[in-house]
């Protein structure tokens, strides 16, 4: 049992010693990253829309 604790305890400072190596956005960089994401996404999602609703047309008049 005090082998588990140990070993969970090495766990967490080695994850904690590798989180400190991370090269982390700065703040401007994140929020550059987000809104080209956020725009990404519309885009997509407008484009699914406009196929479906030209679709779901097509199929009901070939199928009417």
């Amino acid at each position: 049992m005090n082998a588990f604790f140990q070993s969970t305890i090495q766990f967490f400072k080695d994850a904690y010693n590798e989180l400190k190596k991370v090269s982390w956005l700065s703040r401007r960089e994140a929020v550059a990253s987000t809104i080209v994401i956020i725009i990404l996404v519309i885009i997509v999602a407008i484009f699914v829309g406009f196929t479906d609703f030209v679709l779901s047309r097509f199929l009901g008049i070939l199928l009417s």
